[in-house]
C-alpha cells in the first residue's frame, strides 16, 4: 500500500509538470499507470482519476490566475456545457461499461486518435491569427458536451480534447491552457461526486480509491503550479509532440492488450 502512494505521488507529479503548460491536467496520461502499474480496478479507476483532477487542479489555475490568464468567457462558456455531459458519462461508464477488456478498447480509441492529432499539430501547426474567434456558441455547446460524456466516461474531465481542438481554430494556448483546465477541474468535481452517487448500485467497484487519488493529487497539485509558471519558458512545439507521442505509444498498447 505505501509504495502505491509514493508512486502515485510521483506519477502525479511529474505528470502535471508536462502536461499543465498545454492546457492538459495529466489525467489522461494518469489513468493507464493506474490500471496497469498501480492496480486500480475497473471501473473504480475512473472516479479515482477525477479525484484526482479535483485536488491537481487548484495548483495550475491558482498559478494562471496569479498571471492574469484565467481571464474572458471561454472558462465559463466550457463549464456550463461540460458538466452535464460528464455526469452523463459517468452514467454510461458504470451501467455499460465496466469489463476491463471493453474499457482497454475506449482507452486505445481515445489516446490513439489524440496522439496522432497532437503530433500533426506539433509538425504542422496552423497559422494563428493575434485575435481568433471563438466558436460560435451553438457549436461550442455541442463540442463542450460531446467532450464532456467522453470525459464522463474515460476519467479526464474533458480538458485534453477541448485544447487540441481549440488550439486549431488558432486560439493562443496561453488563452486555452487556463479555460480547459478550469473545465477539467469544475467537472471533475462533478464526475468524482456522481460516481460516489452511483457506487451502491454499480455492478462493480465504482467508488474512487482515495488514498490513491489523494495522493496522485498531491503531486498534481505541485507539479501542476511549476508547469504553468514554466509555460511561457518551454518550446510548445516540444511540447506537443512530447504529448502526442506519449499518447500514441499507449493507445496503442492498451490496443494490443485488449486484442490479445
Amino acid at each position: 500500500m505505501e509504495w502505491t502512494i509514493w508512486a502515485g505521488f510521483a506519477a502525479g507529479l511529474l505528470i502535471s509538470t508536462v502536461t499543465a503548460p498545454v492546457g492538459v491536467s495529466g489525467a489522461v496520461f494518469l489513468l493507464p499507470v493506474q490500471l496497469s502499474v498501480l492496480g486500480v480496478p475497473s471501473p473504480a479507476v475512473t472516479p479515482t482519476n477525477l479525484l484526482f483532477n479535483v485536488v491537481a487542479g487548484p495548483g495550475a489555475l491558482w498559478r494562471y490566475r496569479r498571471d492574469g490568464a484565467l481571464r474572458g468567457q471561454l472558462a465559463r462558456r466550457l463549464i456550463v456545457w461540460t458538466l452535464p455531459g460528464v455526469i452523463a458519462g459517468a452514467a454510461v461508464r458504470v451501467f455499460a461499461l465496466p469489463g476491463p477488456g471493453i474499457f482497454r478498447l475506449l482507452v486505445a480509441a481515445f489516446l490513439l486518435p489524440l496522439g496522432i492529432w497532437l503530433c500533426l499539430r506539433a509538425l504542422r501547426p496552423a497559422r494563428r491569427r493575434p485575435e481568433a474567434a471563438e466558436p460560435s456558441a451553438p457549436v461550442l455547446a455541442t463540442l463542450a458536451l460531446t467532450v464532456g460524456v467522453i470525459g464522463g466516461i474515460y476519467g479526464i474531465g474533458g480538458g485534453s480534447l477541448l485544447g487540441p481542438i481549440l488550439a486549431a481554430r488558432g486560439l493562443p494556448m496561453a488563452r486555452i491552457a487556463p479555460a480547459t483546465l478550469a473545465a477539467t477541474f469544475t467537472t471533475s468535481c462533478a464526475g468524482a461526486a456522481a460516481y460516489t452517487l452511483l457506487a451502491p448500485v454499480s455492478p462493480g467497484p465504482a467508488s474512487p480509491d482515495w488514498w490513491l487519488g489523494l495522493a496522485c493529487g498531491a503531486g498534481g497539485l505541485i507539479g501542476g503550479y511549476l508547469g504553468a509558471r514554466l509555460q511561457p519558458h518551454l518550446p510548445e512545439t516540444a511540447l506537443r509532440l512530447l504529448l502526442g507521442a506519449l499518447a500514441t505509444a499507449l493507445g496503442a498498447l492498451y490496443a494490443a492488450r485488449a486484442l490479445a
